[in-house]
């Protein structure tokens, strides 16, 4: 099964905005999906991925929060849902692959209980605390047509998207001028 690196959606794109749908069945096409998930998110770089990033509108996540020089610690997530969150609170910096290079404080649930189904459809629940917990509650977000730009006001929001527009504009045109250089 060779993982393929996928084209990144970047907002604001309708697909970012959709709930996607639970998988009915852990099969070769999830795992594929989920191979292909974290060679993007490892190439991009990132600390998370959600289908929905990808056009894929199903529930399926992978995450590797682990510190710069560890050994990658992968964790693949089909239908994953938070079962419990901490009254304690933290605020991180977050950044998402689909609005690139912008950043904002957002306030979570410090720790947060999750359950979900790993690649080969067995059921896991674990507890996550610190970046973990930030990027399964990020990620999970994706999954319901949320992003971290939502957690500020209208008006920097409003910015983003402006900057994210131009963003996408900036590289269609770079894309027709290497496709008319190779023509």
């Amino acid at each position: 099964m060779t993982a393929q690196i996928l084209p990144i959606l970047i907002h604001p794109d309708r697909r970012l905005r959709a709930k996607c749908e639970p998988v009915a069945e852990v099969d070769d096409s999830i795992r594929a999906l989920l191979e292909s998930m974290l060679a993007t998110m490892y190439d991009a770089p990132g600390v998370g991925l959600a289908a929905p990033q990808l056009g894929v509108l199903k529930r399926v996540i992978v995450m590797d929060c682990v510190e710069k020089d560890a050994p990658p610690a992968p964790v693949k997530m089909v239908n994953p849902e938070i079962l419990w969150s901490s009254e304690e609170l933290n605020v991180h910096e977050e950044g998402c692959l689909s609005v690139p290079e912008e950043y904002v404080d957002v306030t979570r649930p410090a720790r947060v209980r999750a359950r979900w189904l790993d690649e080969r459809g067995a059921p896991q629940e674990a507890e996550f605390d610190g970046l973990w917990a930030t990027c399964v509650q990020h990620e999970i977000d994706h999954l319901d047509g949320k992003l971290f730009i939502d957690y500020v006001g209208p008006l920097k929001r409003k910015l983003i998207t402006d900057r994210m527009k131009k963003l996408k504009r900036v590289r269609a045109r770079e894309q027709e001028e290497r496709e008319a250089g190779v023509a």
